[in-house]
């Protein structure tokens, strides 16, 4: 579940009409993470992007992404993109369950964000990286979602399919998939929850 109080945050699904097999569907999520870690910088606060749909602040989440997909075997006819923000939510209105993992810009910068004006600069970023995406394909998308990653470089756990993996995130690759490096073996993971290790 996404806490949302009214008023505070942003939630939103945007529908997008991409022509590309099913296969290619799961790079969205990417675009989308770039798209609002961007907008997020643009706001005075420095976002990161943790694989594969969280965006985060000081390690805590700030903003999640789902993507739900309706397609044949041969091309998607339309993607949801779920976007939730925690824009102007205080930290004392997460439930405590959430406070240690959880962070809103407001809690950030001290200062809250015009919601609306928020909106349209995300829609606009999004708009471009889309074009960046049809007209160019994935590498840049690849390339700028690197630069903004907190995710790679670091030792993590990966659960996904009652398996844990441990090891250090090192690449993602021409999809968008991770590469792990564990235990001498390069993983290739396509989903899961990941966690972050600190030392």
């Amino acid at each position: 579940s996404w806490v949302s109080p009214p008023g505070k945050s942003l939630a939103m699904s945007v529908i997008v009409r991409p022509e590309i097999p099913p296969s290619r569907a799961p790079e969205l999520t990417l675009v989308t993470a770039v798209a609002l870690a961007e907008t997020l910088r643009d706001s005075g606060v420095e976002a990161r992007i943790k694989w594969p749909n969280d965006v985060q602040l000081g390690g805590k989440k700030v903003a999640g992404i789902l993507t739900e997909l309706s397609a044949d075997t041969e091309r998607v006819h339309f993607v949801i993109l779920g976007i939730g923000v925690n824009l102007n939510v205080p930290v004392s209105e997460f439930p405590p369950e959430l406070a240690e993992l959880a962070t809103s810009i407001l809690a950030v910068r001290k200062a809250p964000v015009h919601r609306a004006l928020f909106t349209a600069a995300l829609l606009g970023k999004l708009e471009s990286w889309l074009d960046v995406w049809t007209d160019e394909g994935f590498a840049p998308i690849r390339t700028a979602w690197k630069e903004l990653s907190s995710t790679l470089g670091q030792e993590v756990v990966v659960r996904a399919d009652g398996k844990e993996l441990r090891g250090v995130a090192e690449d993602i690759d021409e999809s968008g998939a991770l590469l792990l490096r564990a235990g001498g073996r390069l993983e290739r993971i396509l989903s899961g929850d990941v966690e972050q290790l600190r030392a």
